[in-house]
């Protein structure tokens, strides 16, 4: 079977307006992976020049997909936990403004960024709720390939994830709203990952984002 190379328009556009989030070249093997192999959060190999993901096969062996980047790009993102005055934990989530489901509030690590602060930045641009990165109740987990429907094996992601609990005991969970690239955020019950899937698809007709739900299920179950 012939390998698979797609790419999709929408990275061309961004290639040709010049946005920043597109590597400019369409060409992997003129870029200098000794460098982005050194900054990779997961190691990856190059073969003849390109970059090889370090996760199973997409369907996609050439190209870009519909990321921009080549290679490994870093996002993190918050895992924010807290039980109403009930003990019923709930997750927070926002739903994507692409269409592809409920995500965990999240986003690429800008440069020079620490993963840490890059999640906490990103939940308060996509919920508007401000937690404190200093408290106690704040675990950074080691970084892990996320299965990201627009990965290719030549442009993945690898996301940092953070829990950040808020406790216990509220009688009104925090206020969130959809903001930046998120159409809404809302909690859900979340004692077990089946809970959430029930209470999701009930209160929203929703799905969890693919590239989440092995990290939320790992989170909520163990």
């Amino acid at each position: 079977m012939t390998p698979r190379t797609y790419t999709h328009p929408s990275v061309l556009e961004g290639i040709a307006a010049g946005a920043s989030w597109a590597d400019s070249t369409m060409d992997p093997t003129v870029i200098d992976w000794t460098e982005r192999q050194r900054r990779a959060a997961i190691p990856f190999a190059v073969v003849d020049g390109r970059p090889v993901a370090p996760a199973p096969p997409t369907g996609i062996r050439y190209g870009r997909n519909r990321l921009g980047h080549w290679g490994e790009a870093q996002a993190a993102d918050a895992i924010v936990t807290a039980r109403d005055i009930d003990g019923v934990r709930c997750l927070l989530l926002i739903e994507r403004g692409d269409g592809f489901g409920w995500a965990l509030p999240g986003g690429h690590v800008d440069p020079g960024e620490i993963p840490t602060a890059a999640a906490f930045r990103e939940l308060t641009e996509e919920t508007g709720l401000v937690a404190n990165p200093t408290d106690p109740w704040v675990w950074t987990l080691p970084p892990r390939y996320v299965p990201d429907p627009r990965a290719s094996d030549e442009a993945w992601m690898v996301t940092t994830p953070v829990w950040i609990d808020l406790g216990s005991g509220w009688l009104h969970l925090p206020d969130v709203t959809g903001q930046d690239d998120a159409r809404r955020a809302a909690w859900l019950p979340a004692d077990t990952y089946d809970c959430l899937l029930t209470h999701l698809d009930g209160l929203y007709s929703g799905q969890v984002f693919s590239a989440h739900r092995e990290l939320i299920a790992d989170i909520l179950n163990h």
